[in-house]
């Protein structure tokens, strides 16, 4: 991974527009209006505000699986305008890691195959220390005794669980997690929370989450609200 200046934020969104065109020529719906923010490596951030606020909408134009019609977005210095399909594929795999409400488990592999899905995307076959990696997250996060169940033998706090060691197996530079604990439980999303809340603390991975969950906000770092289209700092 390329060592970035200083001085370069490892996230810049600058005055981001983005509108929705309904089908049957209904006037486009406006949804991000000139959205700005700043974020140094290993920060962590909540993005709140209501449904339908374009909260959603953002962090997809971050993790680089949509784009703007205007502003841009930068990723350790570079607008993800300038790549083409191939280089937003590797930066996707390579830099992003994403945690969503679902899980979205591969229902018939087993919990350490569905950790190692992203690194086979981009090798044939895994390594003993991207394995050994895969195992210790998993221990780390109390899923030794079930690496090899199916996932649906698990919990939905440990389906999300091993869902997040999934997003971080790579190393990724940004952790995007969206409504990470929406469909848990309390108890559940506390310990969803408490986990993110370490891969920042003790690994120094940079997180923003969108989140309705005004408890697991309280737990990042900084909180911004989606409001009429912009990012403002609480």
């Amino acid at each position: 991974m390329a060592v970035m200046s200083a001085s370069v934020p490892l996230l810049e969104i600058r005055q981001v527009t983005k509108a929705y065109r309904p089908p049957g020529g209904a006037p486009a719906i406006s949804v991000l209006r000139a959205a700005s923010l700043t974020v140094t490596a290993g920060e962590s951030v909540a993005i709140i505000g209501p449904s339908g606020s374009g909260k959603s909408t953002l962090l997809n134009l971050i993790g680089a699986l949509d784009q703007p019609d205007a502003g841009e977005v930068l990723l350790e210095g570079t607008a993800l305008s300038t790549l083409g399909d191939a280089a937003l594929a590797r930066l996707r795999r390579d830099k992003i890691g994403f945690v969503f409400q679902s899980h979205h488990l591969l229902p018939h592999c087993s919990v350490l195959e569905n950790v190692l899905v992203p690194v086979l995307a981009g090798h044939s076959r895994t390594d003993s220390a991207v394995e050994e990696r895969a195992r210790h997250l998993l221990k780390r996060v109390g899923l030794t005794e079930r690496m090899h169940q199916l996932p649906g033998r698990l919990s939905g706090g440990e389906r999300q669980r091993v869902a997040v060691v999934r997003a971080v197996i790579q190393r990724p530079a940004l952790l995007l997690a969206d409504e990470p604990t929406g469909a848990l439980d309390r108890a559940a999303a506390t310990e969803i929370g408490s986990l993110l809340a370490d891969l920042n603390g003790l690994d120094g991975v940079t997180l923003i989450v969108v989140t309705h969950s005004r408890e697991l906000a309280e737990q990042l770092g900084r909180v911004v609200e989606m409001r009429d289209g912009r990012l403002v700092e609480l």
